[in-house]
């Protein structure tokens, strides 16, 4: 840990991939940076994640021009030098690609309008018909109407894209303070003013909410309302094969799931090789409060939906099975920006499963924000205070 400068510029409140984020552009744009969290780096949300950097997923609008800023700036990184290895190299970027496929004619259909539309917005969109799919993925099952193929999509490992900000962030003079937890915020009249950790009093220029699922408490400690509520999902994780899934490979039923209100169980295969050889299944999402229990109903269903994309996975091991919550926000957004209702704090939360995807562009985006210059995207969309109608 860097020795303290002062009072900071700001404090961010997570240590995860998009506090990580926030803090490694803040750092370098020169403010003084402190980041707090009641774990570990990366032991929330992030660690439980498939490290997915997706612009297939997403239909025009703020989120897909976030994710195509985000994708930009992660190539970029990917080039910074850190112990004599490329950023790239440490945290498993990977530009793989996506190949998203459909199971029938009409949804074949509904796909090439989502791509048109994508492409239209700036994301690179392949159309593959029925019998090209097993050129771009061999052990595809053969009963498919045809696909996108999404050049764009990338993969990282989120934990080592957490720790490896981080360093970079300590590097330009942040401090990280793991195991520290947050229990108030200080206030000067209306004015966020810093955080109250269970040691000590904290003061900062501002402070940022990037504590993932956790966002809406700290935002309440504020005064203020940001319905950030958990979505628990699960990943089966293979034993480790030879190179048998090349891209990231999704059935575009998931796009639908992902947007889905609905708090019961939505399940959408999503399947992908890892540098290591294993196989990463996921993944499901149901609204079921922090309720960690173990679901064997989701597994199953994952289970069956990546063996219907990949028919050789039904004589493949699962080693393991994990499961963590997405930040879910009502209407899919995230909340990045200041807040009007308590000067002097600011939110980057909300993200839901396309937080390691969005983490960039939102971190580049509260940095410009918090140095008072103009910023690469329109805020707007992201305000924290738009959910005011909504009920606390």
């Amino acid at each position: 840990m860097n020795e303290d400068r002062g009072t900071p510029d700001v404090v961010v409140i997570g240590a995860g991939i998009v506090g990580a984020s926030c803090a490694y552009f803040a750092a370098h744009a020169g403010l003084r940076v402190c980041v707090v969290d009641r774990g570990p780096i990366a032991g929330g949300t992030t660690g439980a994640g498939e490290g997915n950097l997706l612009v297939s997923d997403k239909e025009p609008g703020p989120e897909l021009e976030l994710a195509l800023l985000s994708s930009g700036l992660w190539r970029d990184l990917g080039d910074v030098q850190v112990a004599g290895r490329t950023v790239a190299d440490v945290i498993e970027l990977e530009a793989k690609g996506g190949l998203v496929v459909a199971s029938s004619d009409a949804t074949m259909a509904s796909l090439a309008s989502l791509a048109e539309q994508q492409r239209a917005a700036g994301v690179e969109a392949v159309p593959v018909p029925a019998g090209d799919l097993p050129r771009h993925e061999p052990n595809l099952a053969r009963d498919l109407a045809g696909g996108y193929l999404y050049p764009q999509d990338m993969q990282l490992q989120p934990m080592l894209g957490a720790a490896v900000l981080l360093r970079l962030a300590r590097a330009a003079g942040a401090t990280v303070c793991p195991g520290e937890a947050v229990t108030g915020i200080l206030r000067s009249g209306d004015r966020v003013t810093g955080v109250r950790t269970a040691a000590r009093d904290l003061p900062a220029g501002a402070v940022v909410n990037a504590a993932g699922t956790w966002a809406g408490e700290i935002a309440a400690l504020a005064g203020a309302h940001v319905p950030v509520a958990p979505r628990r999902g699960f990943i089966l994780v293979t034993e480790p094969l030879p190179r048998v899934v090349r891209h990231k490979v999704y059935f575009a039923d998931y796009v639908a799931d992902v947007a889905s209100d609905s708090a019961t169980l939505q399940a959408s295969p999503v399947v992908e090789g890892t540098r290591s050889g294993t196989v990463l299944i996921g993944a499901t999402r149901e609204r079921v409060g922090f309720d960690r229990t173990w679901s064997p109903e989701a597994v199953r269903v994952l289970a069956a939906g990546a063996m219907r994309l990949f028919p050789f996975l039904g004589d493949v091991a699962v080693l393991r099975a994990y499961r963590g919550f997405r930040p879910y926000c009502p209407d899919h957004l995230p909340v990045i920006g200041a807040d009007p209702r308590a000067p002097g704090l600011w939110h980057a939360c909300g993200h839901e499963g396309a937080g390691i995807g969005l983490s960039a562009g939102t971190g580049k985006l509260v940095a410009q924000g918090l140095c008072d210059g103009p910023t690469d995207l329109p805020l707007h969309p992201f305000r924290p205070e738009r959910f005011e109608a909504l009920p606390a």
